[in-house]
């Protein structure tokens, strides 16, 4: 685990999650039961960068295979550079498979000049503002890259149906809590909240049979 004062706790390795679930397992007794039907929790840690971002615009509305696909295209062509595919037009990506749309935002996202590793040091807060500034990247994709590329302890992405889905499921309420309604209930498991989400995302995956994140 590293600390940082100013953007506090990072995950770095399996012991950071088991840290962090042993910690839930105490806060909350449904937590721990739900720990106990999973087993150990992943890692789950990406890399960080423009090529994480354009993959997650890749995949938004279409399937895991679809998106591997054209992820795929997109790695042979040498795509996953931003001076590279702000060189190209529109037309050029939809060549390789996305939608008019989504070759706005890959060109959008080539041009934002994001500084990456400035967002390394950045606070959650100014994380999420400074990549939802750019076309095609809401929220939840600032928050999941926050959570799995930054690694941040501390980041929850309520607006994520598989998240609220196994918040139903695990809390028995009558229906998915909404994203406002979910992002109050984490609070309570702060300071672990992504730690937290892997749990619910693995719980999903074991009650639902089928990936919860792409």
């Amino acid at each position: 685990m590293t600390d940082d004062a100013h953007v506090g706790r990072i995950i770095t390795c399996d012991a950071d999650v088991a840290e962090g679930a042993a910690w839930l397992a105490r806060a909350e007794p449904r937590f721990a039961a739900a720990l106990e039907a999973v087993g150990p929790l992943p890692l789950r840690r990406k890399p960080d960068g423009f090529a994480q971002l354009l993959s997650a615009i890749v995949s938004q509305q279409v399937s895991l295979a679809s998106a591997r696909a054209i992820w795929g295209r997109l790695e042979a062509a040498g795509l996953t550079d931003p001076t590279r595919v702000a060189a190209l037009s529109e037309e050029d990506l939809r060549a390789l498979g996305l939608s008019r749309q989504k070759a706005r935002y890959a060109r959008a996202l080539a041009s934002a000049d994001i500084d990456y590793d400035a967002l390394r040091r950045a606070e959650d807060a100014e994380v999420v503002a400074r990549l939802t500034q750019v076309s095609g990247i809401g929220v939840w994709t600032a928050e999941i890259y926050a959570m799995f590329s930054l690694g941040r302890a501390d980041v929850f992405a309520p607006g994520d149906l598989a998240l609220q889905e196994a918040a139903r499921l695990i809390f028995d309420l009558e229906a998915r809590p909404k994203e406002r309604a979910l992002r109050q209930m984490s609070e309570a498991w702060s300071p672990w909240r992504a730690v937290a989400a892997r749990l619910l995302f693995t719980y999903y995956r074991h009650a639902k049979g089928r990936d919860a994140i792409t």
